[in-house]
């Protein structure tokens, strides 16, 4: 990350930085609220559901897991202990390593992505995608992904 600089943000700066700040916290409260409402899910869930259905055989190594949603191991592991509860995923030792711990998304957790994801990729659309000509739905994803790099460049979660 580039060291913090001792002058101010311009007047322009901070505009900017104003409106990426509220999207920072608006964003996400509203794809929460229509999780939590429609699913009993929270973002985070949805997407730790979402990554395993995604990919091979629907299971993931649980720092895998969090490394794609920037969290701890231990956070990642009490949502994975909630939604074992659940009966959506199960935990496995890795069998080609047995230092680490699979997630598996069970038929019941594939279920449950299967209803959720429609009405969450709606309100996606509707948030981000609707207000935005194609172009600059391509610019706020190159954009997005050019900021994430900057904080950190290991590779990020895409889907298959």
């Amino acid at each position: 990350m580039p060291e913090a600089v001792a002058s101010p943000l311009s007047a322009q700066e901070l505009e900017i930085w104003a409106a990426v700040a509220t999207l920072l916290e608006r964003l996400p409260t509203a794809l929460d609220a229509q999780l939590q409402r429609d699913s009993g899910l929270t973002h985070f869930e949805q997407g730790i559901l979402y990554a395993l259905d995604h990919s091979p055989e629907r299971r993931l190594r649980l720092s895998v897991l969090a490394s794609y949603a920037s969290c701890t191991l231990s956070r990642m592991s009490r949502a994975i202990s909630r939604l074992e509860k659940q009966g959506w995923v199960r935990r496995e030792i890795d069998p080609t390593d047995g230092r680490f711990t699979l997630g598996l998304l069970t038929d019941a957790g594939h279920a449950k992505v299967t209803e959720s994801t429609p009405a969450h990729h709606a309100l996606v659309r509707a948030l981000v995608f609707d207000p935005l000509t194609a172009s600059q739905a391509r610019q706020l994803g190159a954009l997005s992904a050019r900021i994430s790099a900057t904080i950190d460049s290991e590779s990020s979660w895409t889907p298959s």
